[in-house]
């Protein structure tokens, strides 16, 4: 059976490089399986790259039509923001192997969908301070810095991926992500095991 390679980690990590990276990679032949958000897209970001980015209306719509595997909603200084995974047909679990980004949350939920057999975690980790250097570059490079979302993001993340909900997850293993070509290596290497 084909897997679904499920990236995820605290904010600033770098699962969105380590994401793009793996795609580039033609011998692992994985499809991106990417999800949806009604949170405002940011600079650099395009639409059915990192994200589809929706608005409420279509997340109802998909709702109603059942075509929604997974969801959360966070309540943001900007409003509620929903980040979901919806089957509109483009998921052929026959023919490919998957990779996406997501959180601890969402990986349960889709563990629960899937399966065991289908859901392979890729969890990437950085040192906090590290990472809220990262993130503090990555926001203002932003037009609009929004330090207060990026702040509260942070603040969440240490409750999100506590350890206790890492180890309820079931997940054993860790990349750290603190020399990235080395930790992309890892990656990849888990990746071909895995298939």
């Amino acid at each position: 059976m084909n897997k679904i390679f499920y990236i995820m980690g605290k904010s600033a990590s770098g699962k969105d490089n380590i994401y793009r990276r793996l795609l580039e990679e033609k011998d692992l032949d994985l499809h991106e399986l990417v999800l949806y958000t009604t949170r405002p897209k940011r600079q650099d970001e395009v639409d059915g790259r990192e994200y589809f980015f929706v608005d409420d209306e279509r997340f109802q719509q998909l709702q109603a039509q059942g075509k929604i595997i997974e969801s959360r909603s966070y309540h943001t200084i900007y409003g509620i923001w929903t980040y979901f995974t919806a089957d509109e047909g483009r998921l052929q679990l026959d023919c490919y192997d998957y990779i996406c980004i997501g959180t601890l949350e969402s990986y349960e939920k889709m563990l629960e969908y899937f399966g065991n057999d289908v859901m392979r975690p890729i969890y990437v980790e950085v040192e906090d301070g590290e990472r809220l250097m990262r993130a503090l570059k990555r926001e203002q490079r932003e037009a609009k810095p929004k330090y207060d979302e990026m702040c509260r993001r942070f603040l969440a993340d240490c409750e999100d991926f506590s350890e206790e909900k890492i180890a309820h997850a079931g997940i054993e293993q860790r990349f750290e992500n603190v020399d990235f070509e080395n930790c992309v290596k890892k990656i990849q290497k888990y990746v071909k095991d895995e298939k």
